[in-house]
């Protein structure tokens, strides 16, 4: 049941509606129910692997808790760091290992069959494995104290609408919250109806109307000439962003609606000036994890600039095989690291030329140069990403650097008329416009006031019509796409 789709915009309401008529005794029932309900929509089968994850760490946390000896309480540690990435690896991993051991085997000459096993990728197998380690190791790190109540722990692993692409939350923030007997409040439903319009528009008007034209040009990258192929990296840049952090955003909104708060996952992160900035405002969640759970038991930035740089390195790594069971995502996970670690070992010899040439670091101009930067990298960065392998990522750098033709054929490769660009344009403006939303606060003189919630309510019903009218669109050319965040 994905958020884009008629099955979800009918049980949202439903759930939503029954939880503010249920006693609170009885909310966290509806609540997992409904959780189950939607994740075995797309494979009733699946709901087993999140019932043993969630058996293998309540237990193991119940134990942990209750060990007087450190060497107990690092036997269900591993136990369950064994079969929740145990899981993790095979389910997702599993042909990525076997392809990548034939291949070795190869090298020598020798001759190796394909070994492909029919595995199913389970929907959202990352989130919900990542987001129940962190539970496990800070009751190991005693941050948190083990969930006694199985149910309220379930729903903590289950929880709908951050079920299957995040925000992964720590357990300090999510399970009080499902504890809380939280009641009706106009701004919470007012804010969660800005965060579902918000996320809507984000992925059915920007995300999958930019996805026509990057699939168009990687479905034939030989044939498509320089221009266009960075043109489709920009707006696959574009795409992925608003594709994920819709769908962040629908999640934040139908949590919302049910009092709930989850974390905030993206602060901008295309108008970052700086590549740690840019990774500081991406994906926060993610980031967040492999910075209290790698980064910093690997030793930080303690040890040294050659330890840190080392580390940077592998969570980078890491952060790129967890994208997806490709070389492409692991080249694309270690370019970013290398931008990182470059940007540490200059940033105090830039600093003093700086102060040489006398430039101001506040510098409008200086700082626009640094945005316009660090984006045009991660364009080149995102031919990793959207490539479907690494002779695709050779064609794509190739024709970028070389098939440089008539500006005028950058349109027909993209399959884009002018009336579509003017569109693309007019998307990205109104993407640009939800950030700069006007919020009336108390204290207000009242036509100050009556301006903004008007220029408020306008934006609001734009939103709605627009997003009805393209989601409308998009199927009847059946361009509608899943959220591209489900694959990983």
């Amino acid at each position: 049941m994905s958020f884009n789709s008629l099955e979800f915009l009918i049980f949202l309401p439903v759930v939503v509606a029954l939880y503010w008529v249920l006693p609170f005794k009885f909310r966290w029932v509806l609540l997992l129910v409904a959780s189950c309900i939607f994740y075995m929509s797309w494979n009733v089968w699946l709901i087993v692997l999140i019932f043993i994850t969630t058996i293998t760490a309540y237990s193991a946390a119940i134990f942990i808790s209750r060990a007087h000896s450190t060497g107990v309480k690092c036997f269900w540690l591993a136990l369950t760091l064994v079969v929740c990435l145990g899981l993790l690896i095979f389910f997702k991993y599993i042909n990525f290992i076997l392809e990548s051991a034939v291949g070795v085997i190869r090298l020598f000459n020798a001759e190796q069959d394909d070994i492909v096993l029919n595995v199913i990728l389970p929907v959202g197998i990352s989130f919900y494995t990542f987001q129940t380690l962190s539970y496990v190791i800070d009751v190991y790190r005693g941050q948190f104290p083990a969930e006694r109540h199985f149910g309220y722990f379930a729903l903590y692993v289950s929880y709908f609408p951050q079920l299957v692409a995040g925000p992964i939350e720590r357990p300090q923030n999510l399970l009080p919250q499902l504890r809380t007997p939280h009641s009706f409040s106009e701004d919470d439903f007012a804010a969660g109806a800005k965060y579902l319009l918000s996320g809507f528009f984000r992925k059915c008007v920007v995300a999958d109307f930019c996805g026509i034209f990057v699939d168009k040009v990687y479905a034939d990258l030989g044939s498509s000439c320089g221009l266009a192929v960075f043109a489709a990296s920009a707006l696959f840049l574009i795409q992925i962003y608003n594709d994920f952090a819709g769908y962040s955003e629908i999640a934040m909104g139908s949590a919302r609606l049910m009092g709930v708060k989850l974390s905030k996952n993206f602060d901008r992160p295309l108008t970052s000036s700086s590549f740690a900035e840019f990774f500081r405002r991406w994906h926060i969640t993610l980031n967040q994890w492999f910075m209290q759970y790698v980064y910093i038991p690997l030793g930080g930035n303690r040890k040294g600039m050659a330890r840190k740089l080392m580390n940077t390195l592998i969570v980078f790594a890491l952060c790129g095989l967890w994208h997806g069971a490709n070389w492409t995502f692991v080249l694309w996970g270690l370019v970013a690291g290398v931008f990182v670690c470059a940007e540490a070992l200059l940033a105090a010899p830039l600093e003093r030329l700086g102060q040489r040439l006398k430039i101001d670091a506040d510098n409008v101009v200086l700082k626009v140069v640094k945005r316009v930067f660090v984006f045009v990298m991660f364009v080149f960065s995102c031919v990793l990403f959207r490539s479907q392998n690494i002779a695709d990522v050779g064609i794509a750098f190739r024709q970028m650097f070389t098939a440089w033709d008539a500006a005028g054929n950058v349109l027909d490769d993209l399959g884009m008329s002018w009336l579509q660009l003017i569109q693309l344009v007019a998307f990205i403006a109104a993407m640009i416009m939800i950030y700069r939303l006007p919020q009336t606060k108390n204290g207000n003189s009242l036509p100050l006031a009556r301006s903004a919630v008007a220029v408020d309510t306008a934006v609001f019903a734009y939103g709605i019509l627009a997003v009805a009218l393209c989601w409308l669109g998009l199927l009847s050319m059946g361009d509608m796409s899943a959220f591209q965040y489900f694959q990983f």
